[in-house]
C-alpha cells in the first residue's frame, strides 16, 4: 500500500474520517489535495502534513457549485500533475422526517453528501481515465443499507451514494477505474459529537454509541481511512461495485446489540 507517485484527492478532508484518510495516503507516501470548505480544518492539516515532509495541498471549494469544483480540480491537477485517487467523503447530517424536514435542509444535505460527490467524480475521473485508471472511493454509511428514525434526508443521500459507486463502477470499468464504497458503522468524529450534543444528556448518547457494535466500542477515523486507502491500493485490484461494511459487526446481531444483552436466543453468553 505504497502511494508514492500517485495523488490523492480527499473531500471533507479539514476534519474527521477526512482528516485521518489525508494522514493516512501521506503517511504511505501519497501526494495530498484537500477539498473542503473549512479553511481553518483544512490549512491545519496541510501544515501538520507539510510539517512531517509530506506534500500536501488544501483548496477551499463550496463542493455544491459546480464551476468552483471543475476550477478546482483542474488547478489541482495542473499544480500536482495527475489524480489517481479521489475520496468522496464530504458530508452532513441533519435530523427531520419527511413531515418535519424542511426544503432548505433537504436541500442542504443532498447538496453536501451527494451533489458534491457526483461533482468531484465528474471533474476528477476524466483524469483517471486519461492516464490510464484510477480509484474513488465513497464514504457511504451503514445507513446506505439500513435506516435510523428522524433521519431521512441522511438516509437518502447515503443510499444514494452507494447507487453512485455501483453506477459508476459499471460505467467506467472499462477505463480501469474501480469505485468502490466504504460504509462505517458508529465512528468517533466531530459530526458524531455534534450530534450528541444535540441531546439534552450528550455523554448518555456516546455511551449508547460505544454499545451499539459487539466490539463495544465507537470506531477512530483512522480505522476507516486504513480500508479506504486499501480499496485505492494495488492490493484491492480485483474489487470494484463493492460496499466495504466497517462497522464492528454492528449491522451483524438480529435485533441489534440490545436485543442480544436482552438474552434473545438462548444460552450463555
Amino acid at each position: 500500500m505504497d502511494f508514492t507517485g500517485k495523488v490523492i484527492l480527499v473531500t471533507g478532508g479539514a476534519s474527521g474520517i477526512g482528516r485521518a484518510t489525508a494522514r493516512e495516503f501521506a503517511q504511505r507516501n501519497g501526494s495530498v489535495v484537500i477539498f473542503d470548505r473549512d479553511d481553518r480544518g483544512g490549512h491545519e492539516t496541510v501544515l501538520a502534513l507539510r510539517s512531517q515532509g509530506r506534500r500536501a495541498e488544501y483548496f477551499p471549494v463550496d463542493l455544491a457549485v459546480a464551476a468552483q469544483v471543475e476550477q478546482a480540480v483542474e488547478r489541482a491537477a495542473a499544480r500536482l500533475g495527475r489524480i489517481d485517487v479521489l475520496v468522496n467523503n464530504a458530508g452532513i447530517q441533519r435530523y427531520g422526517t419527511a413531515t418535519s424536514t424542511s426544503e432548505a435542509e433537504w436541500d442542504e444535505v443532498m447538496n453536501a453528501n451527494l451533489r458534491s460527490a457526483f461533482l468531484v467524480s465528474r471533474y476528477a475521473t476524466p483524469h483517471m481515465i486519461r492516464q490510464g485508471g484510477g480509484s474513488i472511493v465513497i464514504v457511504g454509511s451503514v445507513q446506505s443499507m439500513t435506516a435510523q428514525r428522524n433521519s431521512m434526508a441522511y438516509v437518502v443521500s447515503k443510499h444514494a451514494l452507494l447507487g453512485l459507486a455501483r453506477s459508476m463502477a459499471l460505467d467506467f470499468a472499462a477505463d480501469h477505474v474501480r469505485v468502490n464504497c466504504v460504509c462505517p458503522g458508529a465512528i468517533d468524529t466531530p459530526m458524531l459529537r455534534w450530534a450528541a450534543s444535540l441531546d439534552e444528556n450528550p455523554r448518555r448518547v456516546v455511551e449508547a454509541c460505544q454499545k451499539l457494535s459487539p466490539l463495544g466500542r465507537m470506531g477512530r477515523p483512522e480505522e476507516i481511512a486504513r480500508v479506504i486507502a486499501f480499496l485505492a491500493s494495488d492490493l484491492a485490484s480485483f474489487i470494484t461495485g463493492a460496499a466495504i461494511t466497517a462497522d464492528g459487526g454492528l449491522l451483524t446481531p438480529t435485533g441489534g446489540m440490545a436485543s442480544q444483552e436482552a438474552g434473545t436466543g438462548g444460552g450463555p453468553k
